[in-house]
């Protein structure tokens, strides 16, 4: 059972657009629970993997009985990109409902826009190259202004917050593991 479930629960999870944190959450279960049933390295017992799918409202059942064609798609034109937030920062998310430990945005940030005053921080990695435009990144206590062709890697425990300064929209391509929405 348990070289099945993982994969299973990994692409029932992206296909909702849950983080495993958030899974984990809704079940009432560490998060630790979902990652080591995704990676093969525990098989759930019955109660657990029902408690697991009861908090995203479907039967044992059903679970089993769903086609897992989502490993197939390889390739993504750019309308099959899923806007995953509208408004002054748009993220459209590349293979959305693909089974993946990694997350690849296609970011714009207009003119203006913020992340938000309270820095970001969660579990994680990301980095980005910046294709057009200009973005304050700060990290902890480090400020940097990034044009064209720069970009940023760090640890996501860090607090962190993104500014486009400019007058034209920033847009840039980042990379986040695991998945942070």
């Amino acid at each position: 059972m348990d070289n099945i479930v993982g994969p299973k629960l990994q692409v029932l999870r992206a296909k909702l657009g849950l983080s495993q944190r958030a899974l984990a959450r809704k079940a009432g279960v560490p998060s630790s629970t979902v990652s080591l049933i995704e990676s093969g390295k525990s098989s759930p017992s019955v109660g657990s993997l029902k408690r697991l799918l009861d908090a995203v409202d479907l039967s044992l059942g059903e679970f089993f009985s769903q086609e897992s064609d989502a490993r197939s798609k390889v390739f993504f034109r750019s309308d099959e990109l899923m806007e995953i937030s509208q408004g002054d920062v748009c993220y459209r998310q590349l293979g959305h409902g693909q089974p993946s430990s990694l997350q690849i945005l296609h970011e714009t940030y207009q003119p203006g826009a913020d992340s938000g005053r309270v820095p970001l921080s969660h579990e994680g990695e990301e980095g980005a190259l910046v294709i057009a435009g200009r973005l304050e990144v700060t990290v902890g206590d480090q400020v940097r202004v990034l044009k064209a062709g720069d970009g940023y890697l760090f640890s996501s425990r860090l607090p962190h917050r993104f500014r486009n300064l400019g007058h034209e929209p920033c847009v840039l391509v980042s990379a986040c593991t695991p998945p942070s929405f």
